[in-house]
């Protein structure tokens, strides 16, 4: 799976902690995690081995990844595995990617990165009408 694209967002974490670090801007306005988020982060996110820069408490942030893409209808928007994006790259001919970590009990999030995914190919329109209708 070739990503194109790609946003790291590593400059705008580093400047959101260094004004956090100076009080410049509270806890409050950094750890405010939406509750859906924490709920995807609780039971679609991918744990990884870093620990949260605010709290840094014993649990691991954790990777929610989504995607976004008109050929995915009303799955767009959706949480899905990293491990289920390589088939959906195949598939569809542009998918965006965003990653986001949370810290669940601290409620820290932060976007990490955006990436398009897909064939490249241009979309193919399907018909409405059957097989069987012709």
């Amino acid at each position: 799976m070739r990503s194109r694209s790609v946003i790291d967002y590593a400059l705008a974490r580093r400047a959101t902690l260094a004004d956090l670090f100076a009080g410049r801007v509270s806890s409050l306005d950094v750890c405010d995690a939406h509750p859906y988020l924490l709920r995807a982060a609780k039971y679609h996110g991918e744990p990884t081995t870093k620990r949260c820069p605010v709290c840094r408490g014993d649990a691991p942030l954790i990777h929610v990844t989504y995607t976004y893409g008109d050929e995915l209808g009303e799955s767009s928007g959706r949480v899905r595995a990293t491990r289920e994006l390589p088939a959906l790259a195949a598939r569809y001919s542009e998918l965006r990617v965003y990653v986001v970590e949370v810290c669940r009990p601290c409620g820290w999030n932060h976007l990490i990165s955006s990436y398009v995914i897909g064939t490249g190919e241009p979309r193919v329109k399907q018909s409405r009408r059957r097989a069987a209708d012709t």
